[in-house]
C-alpha cells in the first residue's frame, strides 16, 4: 500500500494492464513447462499470494488444470530482519502438499535487489527439494544485488534507488494500480 508521505510520480499499470500481465505470465508458465503437470504456485506473502491465485485461476481457464498453490512467509529468512520492526508481522506459510520433485513457481509482486527471492528459496528448501524453482513477478524494477533473474515478468520498469514501486491489489488494498513513487 502506498505510504502517505510518498508522492506518486507515475502510474505504470492499471487494473486492465495487471490483468493482461497475469494472462501473459500464465501462458508463459504453461509454455515453458509444457502444460500444468507437476507444477505448483507458491505466493510470497503478502502481495505474491493474491497474484498466485490469479495465475492459478487463469491457468485453469486456459488449460483446464487445477495446479497446487501455497503461501510462503519469509519473515524469519530475511537478512534484514534486525532492521525491521521489533515485532514483525507474520502472515504464515500454508503449503499443504509435498514440494519434493515438483516444479515450483514462486510468485511475487516486485523484484528489486533479489534478497526476498533468496530468502524464499532458503525457506522452500527447508520444506523439501523441488525439481526446479522458477520465478514470476508482476514488476521487475532492476537494480539487483544478487544474481537472480525472474523467469516470467509482467512489466520491466527501470527505476532509481530513490524511487519505489507500489503495487496495490484489490485483495489487499481495495484498489488495483501500480505506481512509481518518490
Amino acid at each position: 500500500m502506498q505510504n502517505k508521505e510518498q508522492k506518486v510520480k507515475a502510474t505504470i499499470m492499471d487494473g486492465q494492464a495487471i490483468s493482461r500481465a497475469i494472462t501473459r505470465i500464465s501462458h508463459e508458465i504453461l509454455e515453458r513447462n509444457k502444460g500444468a503437470d507437476n507444477i505448483a504456485l507458491i505466493g510470497i506473502q503478502r502481495r505474491g499470494v493474491p497474484l498466485s491465485w490469479r495465475i492459478k485461476d487463469k491457468i485453469k481457464e486456459i488449460e483446464g488444470s487445477d495446479v497446487k498453490i501455497g503461501e510462503l512467509d519469509i519473515t524469519f529468512y530475511r537478512d534484514d530482519l534486525s532492521l525491521l520492526n521489533a515485532h514483525p508481522v507474520l502472515n504464515g506459510t500454508k503449503i499443504d502438499f509435498t514440494i519434493d520433485d515438483v516444479t515450483i513457481v514462486l510468485v511475487d509482486d516486485v523484484i528489486y535487489t533479489g534478497r526476498t527471492v533468496r530468502a524464499a528459496i532458503d525457506a522452500l528448501f527447508d520444506l523439501g527439494r523441488p525439481r526446479s524453482v522458477q520465478l514470476a513477478v508482476l514488476v521487475d524494477r532492476g537494480l539487483r544485488e544478487l544474481p537472480i533473474r525472474p523467469d516470467f515478468v509482467g512489466k520491466n520498469v527501470p527505476t532509481s534507488r530513490s524511487e519505489r514501486i507500489c503495487v496495490n491489489l484489490t485483495e489487499v488494498d481495495n484498489t488495483e494500480v501500480v505506481t512509481i513513487n518518490e
